[in-house]
């Protein structure tokens, strides 16, 4: 009888209401919030951009070490929430408080190390690939503030999730809205020093982007604890359980590999590119900020399909698993068609925002158009990877991810690198998404094929 009482709308939502309906409901309010998200980070660099060149060079060096970041806390998240909806979609009540709070744990020592390394190893990183003192002071700035207060980030990955994990995507969404909207506020305030208060330049930026992380944070623990009825976060369940967070990682390590070695790709590109001319890496960094208004969407779309695969998954519904994943893909590959069509058509325009010189128009624009075309492709890798994570085949995943970046795209670009021709570097990209694009389809398949067999029972 305590079972049933705590079966919820959200639950029965995910197991019954038509899916494109479904996917529509838990998608859209984290589209939204991750475009607005992708606005501020793009906003963040124009700003900076102001100042200089070299200032913009310093937060785009400053770009993997934030990607390492998101890939622990990403890759934590999937695990978690993999495993809180399969839970939920089993009525494991129990169960799916432990993974709840056990994630927070993980949350939280996550922040510590990064704290950790921000504060003592922000400077020796920059000077490793740069010897431009401007570029190091402001870029060690930067990462020092933005990685120190770690625990704003990742709280807000740990609390964001756990409301998208059982349905509440628009309390997610409210809570990365407020935090995206106080970082927008404060950075022309701390960068340039209005209404009083100092200029700070690079260093403003991080301290607003930091203040905007741990408002978001306070905001969806306050939701959890308020509406998030699924699960009950208690204190003296927030600690070490070694059997739940061994099958976190275990479906999300690969994630964590998987954007770890994006890190590793941009700070090997930046080195590349700095080869040729500082120019190259702000371009670089301008994609990166570019490229997150039609990926960001994406991840939001993938962060409403997984919870709906999982959940269905362990209700043992296949039918309902595989036109989920149909719809998603045909969605996916439709937005990364505007995309394309943007860097295609405008991208002169696109880099003006970031106060663009001759130069860097002259690098960028051949840059954006030749990456771009990659894009439809990219979509259905990238919804093919979580789906084969959302129903216990990582692996494959993480093989993908480790040919496209090391095996292709590095290799790819250094050999185009000897040429001399700085725009033929940017052709390791459509090479990768390539080869990427032919083992997900077969990964795909064969997990499609073993999920179907293993539910055939109950196919109807």
């Amino acid at each position: 009888m305590a079972e049933a009482k705590m079966i919820s709308p959200q639950e029965n939502k995910m197991g019954t209401m038509p899916i494109g309906k479904l996917l529509a409901t838990m998608s859209t309010p984290m589209m939204i919030s991750m475009l607005v998200q992708a606005f501020y980070n793009v906003v963040d660099s124009v700003f900076v951009s102001q100042i200089s060149e070299n200032a913009l060079n310093a937060v785009s060096l400053a770009f993997p070490l934030q990607q390492l970041i998101i890939a622990v806390c990403g890759g934590t998240a999937v695990g978690m929430n993999a495993l809180l909806s399969r839970s939920l979609g089993a009525k494991q009540f129990d169960r799916a408080n432990k993974i709840a709070n056990s994630g927070i744990f993980l949350f939280l020592c996550s922040a510590v190390v990064f704290s950790t390394i921000g504060i003592f190893l922000s400077k020796i990183f920059f000077q490793a690939q740069t010897d431009v003192e401007e570029i190091v002071k402001y870029g060690t700035d930067y990462a020092t503030v933005c990685l120190g207060c770690s625990i704003g980030i990742c709280s807000q990955f740990c609390f964001e999730k756990l409301l998208q994990s059982t349905g509440r995507t628009t309390l997610s969404m409210v809570a990365q809205l407020v935090g995206a909207i106080i970082n927008i506020i404060l950075d022309p305030i701390l960068i340039f020093g209005l209404l009083g208060m100092p200029r700070l330049e690079v260093l403003g930026a991080a301290i607003a982007t930091v203040a905007g992380q741990i408002v978001a944070a306070t905001l969806a623990i306050i939701f959890n604890i308020k509406y998030n009825k699924d699960i009950h976060i208690s204190l003296k369940l927030i600690r070490w359980d070694s059997k739940i967070v061994k099958d976190i990682y275990k479906i999300g390590l690969p994630s964590i590999v998987m954007q770890s070695i994006g890190s590793v790709m941009t700070f090997t590109m930046n080195k590349i590119l700095l080869s040729f001319t500082t120019t190259a890496t702000a371009v670089f960094g301008s994609y990166f900020k570019l490229q997150s208004f039609v990926f960001m969407p994406i991840f939001g779309l993938n962060n409403g399909m997984v919870p709906i695969i999982a959940y269905n998954y362990g209700a043992k519904r296949y039918d309902r698993v595989k036109k989920t994943i149909t719809i998603t893909i045909v969605t996916a590959i439709s937005i990364m068609l505007i995309g394309l069509l943007a860097f295609e058509t405008i991208p002169h325009i696109l880099l003006s925002f970031f106060n663009a010189s001759d130069e860097m128009l002259r690098i960028g624009v051949p840059a954006l158009r030749i990456i771009g075309t990659h894009y439809m492709l990219a979509g259905f890798c990238i919804i093919a990877g979580s789906v084969c994570q959302a129903i216990g085949k990582p692996v494959y995943s993480l093989i993908v991810s480790v040919c496209r970046q090391l095996v292709v795209l590095l290799p790819s670009a250094w050999l185009l690198s000897l040429s001399g021709r700085l725009e033929l570097v940017w052709f390791c990209f459509p090479i990768a998404e390539i080869v990427s694009c032919i083992m997900s389809s077969i990964f795909l398949s064969k997990t499609m094929r073993r999920a179907k067999e293993k539910m055939k029972d109950i196919i109807v």
